[in-house]
């Protein structure tokens, strides 16, 4: 198995039609040992199932706009784990006022919200983890193909994971002085508690279907093997890429 005994610390599952689970599911198939984080209880209600099916060691809150709950999880992940191969981030958030409409009207606080949750979170954990990411950890981040390219209402999310791309450049020359590789993975668009907040986002699902090569929407267990990959040593050289997952949607022109 690819990922036997690594420590995986996922971020960002909120129930089984997340990317997260699917990312968290084909970790449990490769041997990874598995704790997760949320944000409150409402998510740990769904969480602790989740956790149990998955073999999941233990599940602590982690609101990623605090560096205090932050602090406390580094704590805990160290008196459970003492160290950490892979850290999945999956964390994103944004108004739902500011994902329709024009992209000029969003407020100044909706979009420091969508920066701070979405992209700084990344680093703030990053940071955090830093002593503890094992010599040949993989750090994740998921983001979108709405980073590069307009798409309708993604609006101040697209903002957000653009910088969360840069980020993925930048920290991979800091956690690559200590061999952790860090990449992020474009998943196309799947039916998840986020993905329901974007208008019209029924026909996104239908356009890729008429205009991807493979003709088909993608799965959240398409991005889970693609994750295995990044965690394992089959990627050993590869740091501060974006990776598509998107039944090759990215590539196609008018």
């Amino acid at each position: 198995m690819l990922l036997e005994g690594k420590k995986a610390l996922i971020f960002g599952v909120v129930n089984d039609r997340s990317i997260a689970y699917g990312i968290a599911k084909q970790f449990k198939e490769q041997g990874a040992r598995l704790a997760f984080s949320y944000a409150g209880e409402p998510i740990a209600k769904r969480l602790e199932p989740i956790c149990e099916e998955l073999d999941g060691e233990f599940m602590f809150k982690c609101d990623v706009t605090s560096d205090e709950e932050i602090a406390q999880g580094v704590d805990l992940v160290k008196e459970k784990w003492g160290d950490v191969d892979i850290l999945v981030h999956a964390v994103a958030f944004a108004n739902r006022e500011d994902l329709k409409g024009r992209f000029i009207d969003t407020s100044r606080d909706g979009y420091k919200l969508a920066l701070d949750i979405s992209s700084f979170s990344l680093v703030a954990l990053c940071r955090a983890y830093e002593d503890l990411l094992n010599e040949g950890g993989s750090v994740q981040t998921l983001t979108y193909y709405g980073a590069t390219k307009v798409v309708d209402n993604y609006n101040t999310m697209g903002v957000a994971k653009a910088a969360l791309e840069a980020c993925v450049r930048y920290l991979s020359v800091d956690l690559g002085q200590k061999g952790v590789r860090i990449n992020a993975i474009s998943a196309g668009p799947v039916k998840t508690m986020a993905s329901s907040a974007i208008s019209g986002f029924k026909t996104i699902l239908a356009k890729i279907e008429e205009r991807a090569p493979m003709h088909r929407n993608i799965t959240i267990d398409d991005v889970g093997k693609t994750s295995v990959y990044l965690a394992s040593d089959l990627s050993t050289g590869t740091t501060g890429e974006v990776l598509f997952v998107d039944s090759g949607y990215n590539i196609m022109g008018i």
